[in-house]
């Protein structure tokens, strides 16, 4: 099994302390709808930043490119996993109160699955750092070729844009979106996981397929993981990445324009990660088979058969961690 084989960047048990161990996933996020990255609210531009094109000096000019912010990413992927929690009972009450752990409600429970993970700090009685690292996502084409223009109009009850009187309806606001199979590439960096929680987290990733705003109606995505590394450093950013494939592309000739051929980007993202076991700090890569038998693991784990048996498994490996933060908490009162 090859998830064994990163077993060197991987911590037997969960510790409070880091011990320098990181395990490095590149993932490639393809929409496969309209989809609304932004910071604010209706009619806003979507999330973009201009940076160098590439790393070579010939590519050095500036481009504008769309970014999917890590917030965007990792929101989505922990409400997906707390379904799944919630579905097996495996959510605690908030220390203070008799609520259920929820996001953004400043009442973590510190002691499920997901606070351990992915971290907590408003509300609660202690913090947690988060052990799942991301940062923003951006795309390998120039925004100004992935960015389109939806005007929304307001439909009466009767099924048409005119009232009973006749009246035209007015168009509500005209906004922007992120055109289907716009390409993002991802950086995600896992510090100290046990085996388990690399499933857990992987398993979000491959889950989750929706994203932004209005994901009721868009932002379908699919994510496809390219790369696993093991080392006791992160990898190379997201953005470096994006500039060492677009230098790839414009070398091997490739026209860039919108629709990009997926399997073309993805062959030439996994040529560039391939050199990077000589980066500092980078001990190795899973082969292609070996990162395909880790999804399948991943894949079994988290079926319909299995999953009830490997989330309270995961979940119980917590249990001495509980135990302390309990009778510390009694230990406190008896002092008052």
């Amino acid at each position: 099994m090859s998830i064994q084989k990163l077993q060197p960047f991987l911590a037997e048990q969960y510790e409070n302390f880091p011990k320098g161990r990181t395990v490095g996933v590149v993932v490639l996020r393809t929409t496969q709808s309209e989809t609304i990255f932004r910071t604010e609210g209706t009619g806003e531009p979507m999330c973009s930043e201009y940076v160098q094109a590439g790393l070579l000096p010939e590519h050095d000019a500036s481009i504008p490119r769309l970014v999917m912010t890590k917030r965007k990413q990792v929101a989505p992927e922990r409400r997906k996993g707390r379904e799944f929690l919630r579905s097996h009972n495996l959510l605690y009450n908030a220390p203070k109160g008799d609520t259920i752990c929820a996001l953004n409600t400043n009442a973590p429970c510190e002691m499920c699955i997901d606070c351990f993970l992915y971290g907590f700090a408003a509300g609660g009685e202690g913090a947690q750092k988060s052990r799942v690292w991301t940062e923003d996502a951006f795309s390998v084409l120039p925004a100004t070729e992935l960015i389109g223009d939806r005007t929304i109009n307001a439909i009466f009850e009767t099924g048409t844009m005119r009232d009973e009187k006749g009246n035209a309806s007015t168009a509500l606001n005209t906004s922007e979106y992120i055109k289907p199979g716009v390409h993002f590439l991802d950086i995600i960096t896992l510090k100290d996981v046990t085996a388990d929680e690399l499933r857990y987290a992987l398993g979000n990733i491959l889950l989750t397929t929706r994203y932004g705003a209005v994901s009721s109606r868009v932002g379908r995505m699919e994510n496809r993981i390219l790369g696993i590394f093991g080392g006791i450093a992160e990898l190379p950013s997201s953005l470096e990445l994006v500039q060492g494939v677009y230098d790839k592309l414009i070398t091997d000739g490739k026209s860039l324009e919108h629709p990009f051929n997926t399997d073309a980007l993805a062959s030439a993202t996994q040529t560039v990660i391939a050199n990077w076991v000589t980066k500092r700090g980078i001990s190795l890569q899973l082969s292609t088979d070996e990162q395909n038998d880790v999804i399948a693991d991943v894949d079994r784990h988290w079926s319909p058969e299995e999953q009830e048996t490997f989330l309270k498994r995961l979940d119980e490996s917590y249990a001495p961690l509980r135990k302390v933060k309990s009778e510390g908490k009694k230990k406190g009162k008896k002092e008052e």
